[in-house]
């Protein structure tokens, strides 16, 4: 990030000014002013100005880009990625399925019947990708990826289920709400 006064962390917005910036620190120094006098002229550091004049010294024109690659760089690879939200697309392998015989199986019983964090993280780094629960939550989140059903409560697949029945009887009446009288009365003392 440069060190001129005024500019947020937010470079792309800015990278035009950035550059005519960095021109004018060229120009200014052609014109044969000094690091101390750009500085003040375009309110940043002489420490900016002398870098960016021996990156145009180095460069040219092409020095007062800003450099890319910096930052974190990514732990696992775009395929990495990719196979890990695909997982939460497969059937967990200890999911119990109908099989052709009608008889309830799972393809690996002793894997997890549902996806979690700890079941998804697992079944990753068992393909060989290292990579930590934390991270497979903020894949599958910036994908927008749902990992867990939502259950209702109020159904079942069971077919010998049986509901509660209606709610709350109607015969019961509602209490009714007591007025409020705005002046206080010999009652309230």
């Amino acid at each position: 990030m440069s060190n001129i006064k005024g500019q947020g962390p937010s470079r792309a917005r800015k990278a035009p000014r950035d550059l005519v910036v960095r021109a004018r620190m060229v120009e200014l120094s052609w014109s044969g002013q000094r690091v101390p006098v750009i500085a003040d002229e375009l309110r940043c550091s002489p420490k900016t100005v002398r870098r960016w004049l021996h990156r145009f010294n180095r460069s040219g024109l092409d020095g007062l880009e800003d450099l890319g690659g910096q930052g974190r760089k990514r732990r696992i690879t775009e395929a990495e990625r990719s196979r890990v939200i695909g997982l939460v697309r497969q059937a967990p392998p200890g999911r119990l399925t109908v099989q052709a015989d009608g008889e309830l199986a799972a393809a690996d019983e002793s894997g997890p019947p549902e996806w979690t964090l700890d079941s998804l993280t697992a079944e990753a780094r068992r393909l060989g990708i290292a990579i930590g629960r934390s991270q497979v939550r903020r894949i599958l989140h910036a994908e927008g990826v749902r990992w867990r059903r939502t259950r209702s409560w109020t159904r079942s697949k069971d077919t010998d289920f049986e509901g509660k029945g209606p709610g709350s009887s109607s015969s019961t009446p509602a209490r009714p709400k007591a007025r409020r009288s705005s002046a206080p009365t010999s009652s309230d003392r």
